[in-house]
């Protein structure tokens, strides 16, 4: 990420407000410094130049521009006043940038979430479950350095800088000619450690996200662990992964205190040249005292915000690394394809015209054409591989075809390969979605798929545990089921609905498909099952070379 990245702008729109009002207040701080340093020069020259003088010193140009003793109250009173505006400035650009933080991260979270909601689910199936959790979690959290601790300094680094520069340069053009000599180095050696900065930082946060996937593979399969004794070898693999992400830590830590020496280093080095130089001038009668001291109070303070700023940058690290993967999600190509063509939301069918899909470059399925009209049960079948699923995905919006068009009607209630069950009761699983669930719709939709004496408040676990395979499909089924009878559907898709199913249950779920049929919906099925293949009106079979378009009516 940069130092300042525009995409902050466009999707954190408060840090529009911390930049501008920043600026504002770092531009009344740095007056603010000019005017101490100046007042507290002037009250010490005010103070040591009688006593030089008494003790034979204070010769040649040493005196020049000297106030009066008498001006000595007026010089305190200004000092402290700077310093209070100084004060008052820092705090209001700590509060602005804390305030902007926690919009800025809401905004972030915001854009990312609506963003993923969009999405596809096999966007989502290509990533580690726990890759965007951990991002917009403990990864936009540890934005707060950056945007409390790093913009501020960036802010007063860009502003600050270049004006107190400036005046050392009006004040003494020997010293500000120094400075400017050196200066330019420790840009070079800021953008050297950055370099490396990242590469460990990078590195550390993907040891966190493989850490958190690897937890949260271990607490979904804790049940199956413990039964088989095998839960202190994963014990030992997150004992060993957390380790790895300590050290990666301390690499970065390392980098960090590094970046820090370098950079007091050349602060210190051109003070140190500035300060020789104005000290030989001085005892050499040849430079006043006074524009002495305010050089020198002044450099510390030019280079301050610039040691700041790397301090705070190297603070922020891991969450500008997350920031990526935010960003990424927000920005990333788009994989929804146009709304799919629905009709009326009782009696369009279900058609494919031409549909060919294809995956990195090379066609997985298609050409298909085939239409599946209001009451009737139409199978798709073919081997393994064959695009079956992928045909569903794309009349679903999941994926996009790259040729040819579809259509559905306006409402269609879908069934994947896995149940997807949810902890939670039965009837929470079946009505998933609804916001005020009916229970006699899911007693009628429980009993449908054969299952009436399954209890509708039975709590299940985690991917429905607590339910056999055959018993989990099944709810799914209802499920699909209860969403066709709320919504009024005008369509049910069944994607191997009877894969874990006994003889007898799947003459349930044929039936099902049938009456749903009867009712006046268009039934699409995706099955290896004869029993569903013989409940079908038509099948149509998806090969690797051909699709049998009109399919063997029955």
């Amino acid at each position: 990420m940069k130092p300042l990245d525009l995409r902050l702008l466009r999707y954190a729109r408060s840090v529009r407000g911390v930049l501008g009002f920043g600026g504002l207040l770092g531009l009344l701080r740095t007056l603010a410094v000019i005017a101490w340093c100046w007042c507290l020069a002037q009250a010490i020259t005010a103070i040591v130049l009688p006593v030089l003088g008494g003790m034979g010193g204070g010769s040649g140009r040493v005196g020049e521009g000297a106030p009066d003793v008498d001006a000595l109250p007026w010089l305190l009173a200004g000092a402290t006043a700077a310093m209070l505006a100084r004060a008052a400035a820092g705090w209001g650009m700590d509060v602005l940038a804390a305030r902007g933080a926690v919009r800025a991260k809401s905004q972030l979270r915001t854009a990312a979430l609506d963003r993923l909601d969009a999405r596809s689910p096999d966007w989502l199936a290509g990533r580690a479950d726990a890759g965007p959790a951990t991002a917009l979690g403990r990864g936009l959290d540890a934005l707060d350095g950056y945007f409390s601790a790093y913009l501020p300094q960036l802010i007063l680094t860009v502003i600050a800088t270049p004006i107190l520069v400036l005046a050392v340069l009006l004040a003494d053009p020997v010293s500000g000619v120094t400075v400017l000599i050196v200066f330019p180095v420790i840009p070079v050696f800021m953008i050297l450690i950055g370099l490396a900065t990242r590469s460990v930082q990078d590195r550390q946060w993907a040891q966190l996200q493989r850490l958190s996937g690897s937890f949260l593979d271990v607490v979904e399969g804790l049940s199956t662990l413990k039964i088989f004794r095998r839960e202190q070898r994963q014990v030992e693999r997150i004992e060993r992964e957390t380790g790895e992400y300590r050290t990666r830590t301390m690499r970065v830590l390392r980098v960090t205190f590094l970046s820090g020496f370098v950079l007091d280093l050349a602060g210190t080095f051109s003070i140190a040249l500035v300060a020789v130089t104005i000290g030989t001038r001085l005892v050499a009668g040849e430079f006043p005292l006074g524009l002495g001291l305010f050089v020198l109070l002044l450099l510390p303070e030019a280079f301050m915000p610039i040691r700041a700023v790397g301090a705070a940058f190297h603070a922020s690290t891991e969450g500008l690394a997350a920031a990526e993967d935010v960003f990424e999600i927000i920005e990333g190509e788009e994989d929804q394809p146009a709304r799919v063509a629905s009709g009326a939301p009782g009696g369009a069918p279900i058609g494919f015209d031409g549909v060919v899909v294809e995956r990195g470059g090379r066609a997985v399925v298609g050409p298909v054409s085939f239409e599946v009209r209001p009451g009737e049960v139409v199978a798709l079948a073919g081997p393994s591989g064959s695009g079956k699923s992928t045909l569903v995905s794309a009349l679903l919006g999941f994926v996009a075809p790259s040729a040819g068009s579809l259509s559905r009607p306006e409402t269609l209630a879908w069934t994947g390969q896995r149940a997807g069950l949810l902890r939670g009761t039965v009837a929470e699983n079946v009505a998933l979605g609804s916001d005020e669930p009916d229970p006699e719709l899911v007693s009628r939709s429980l009993a449908a798929v054969g299952l009436p004496d399954l209890p509708a408040a039975r709590a299940l676990g985690v991917q429905g545990s607590g339910l056999s395979g055959g018993q989990a499909q099944r709810v799914a089924v209802a499920r699909c089921l209860y969403r066709a009878w709320a919504a009024d559907a005008g369509a049910v898709v069944l994607d191997e609905p009877s894969s874990a199913l006994d003889a007898a249950s799947e003459a349930r779920v044929a039936e099902a498909m049938r009456a749903e049929a009867r009712a006046g919906r268009a039934v699409l099925v995706v099955t290896h099952r004869q029993a569903l293949l013989d409940a079908a009106d038509r099948v149509v079979t998806v090969g690797a070379e051909e699709i049998d378009a009109i399919g063997a009516e029955r």
